[in-house]
């Protein structure tokens, strides 16, 4: 509408205000204006000249005929006083907090819960996976030194006798690692995309399930009476270390696609997540003081904040001045990109610094020459 309004003002401003004509239609929209800064200044206890209340007033009054050169110079009059008076809050942030709060704000929502929609389930998914990741190498680093220790106690399988207590409780507890760490392999292995394949011999025969279930419990259960030690430990060591190639090959698949979900995509949307949190602030703080006005910088905030996330992992001097995690940092380059650029210009003049720096050495060691 107010480009309309700028285009009729250019045709017709050259045009006199004839005694008792109908007022040109850009002066509608000033009328419009000054009516709601006076109904703003009423509500907030502004108190308004009786001379620009009455330019205005009249100024209603004669819109439709009897309009003068003298109307419109008060009404314009009356409106530029109201607009200094009742600054920062403006005409057009009046009719923005009225018209433009809802859709505005309906957009930030929706990009709020895109984002959530993301990034808590990419979070979640992270933190399962490097905790079970944890856990897999502990039990690994235990299996591997328990085989190291049962093979040097036991000795080659040609030991017949029964065994002491602790020997029997370190291969007790030797086959439960194997199974934790088997057990926490096909749960890891439900995060990983594409899955690894389970080893057949992790599997067993057939597609029987009871028939799986006893080859299964034949592989990681020791077999009762437990009298030849040697041998119960050289077959679980076996399923040990099929069961070891499978938790690693998981690791590092887990690695791989976690490892790039948190460097490259994570970063992004936490910078994102941060100007939606820095636009809502604003918003409320201007809808709060109604100098609210929609504005198309929002858009390349967004744009620059994604941006930022993707190359602020190659800062490692900026991410080592806070002590917070890379996507935190994220978040907040996303929520302050002001700080972000201002780190930016910082080197820049360093590395101004530096060149000019060795411009003039150069030059000053070929004048010696």
């Amino acid at each position: 509408m107010r480009a309309e309004c700028a285009d009729t003002l250019a045709e017709e401003s050259a045009n006199p205000i004839a005694e008792g004509a109908k007022a040109p239609r850009y002066f509608l929209d000033a009328l419009q204006d000054a009516e709601r800064l006076m109904k703003y200044a009423a509500e907030t206890g502004v108190t308004i000249a009786p001379e620009t209340r009455s330019a205005i007033l009249r100024a209603r009054s004669d819109f439709d005929g009897g309009w003068t050169e003298d109307v419109a110079a008060q009404l314009l009059t009356a409106l530029t006083e109201l607009a200094d008076k009742l600054r920062p809050v403006t005409a057009g942030s009046l009719e923005a907090c009225h018209s433009d709060s809802r859709p505005t704000m309906h957009i930030y929502l929706i990009w709020a819960i895109i984002l959530s929609a993301v990034i808590i389930p990419a979070s979640i998914c992270t933190f399962i996976s490097s905790a079970i990741s944890d856990s897999m190498r502990a039990d690994i680093t235990t299996a591997n030194a328990l085989a190291v220790k049962l093979t040097s106690e036991l000795g080659p399988p040609a030991r017949t006798d029964v065994g002491t207590t602790t020997e029997v409780a370190e291969l007790q507890e030797y086959a439960a690692t194997v199974r934790a760490l088997y057990a926490r392999a096909r749960r890891l292995n439900a995060f990983v995309f594409p899955h690894v394949t389970v080893p057949q011999q992790l599997v067993g025969p057939g597609d029987n399930p009871n028939d799986r279930a006893k080859y299964l419990k034949s592989k990681f259960e020791l077999q009762i009476p437990l009298q030849d030690l040697p041998t119960a430990r050289d077959a679980l060591t076996l399923t040990y270390q099929d069961v070891r190639f499978f938790a690693q090959n998981i690791m590092s698949d887990t690695g791989t696609f976690y490892g790039a979900l948190n460097s490259c995509i994570l970063p992004i949307l936490y910078a994102l997540l941060g100007t939606c949190a820095y636009l809502l602030r604003t918003f409320e703080d201007q809808m709060s003081n109604r100098t609210f006005v929609p504005s198309a910088a929002n858009s390349a905030r967004f744009l620059i904040a994604a941006i930022g996330g993707t190359v602020i992992g190659l800062f490692g001097g900026f991410t080592s001045q806070v002590s917070a995690s890379p996507l935190a940092i994220a978040f907040l380059v996303g929520y302050a990109v002001e700080v972000f650029f201002s780190f930016l210009e910082g080197l820049i003049r360093t590395f101004t610094k530096t060149g000019s720096a060795a411009s003039a050495a150069s030059g000053a060691g070929a004048g010696k020459s």
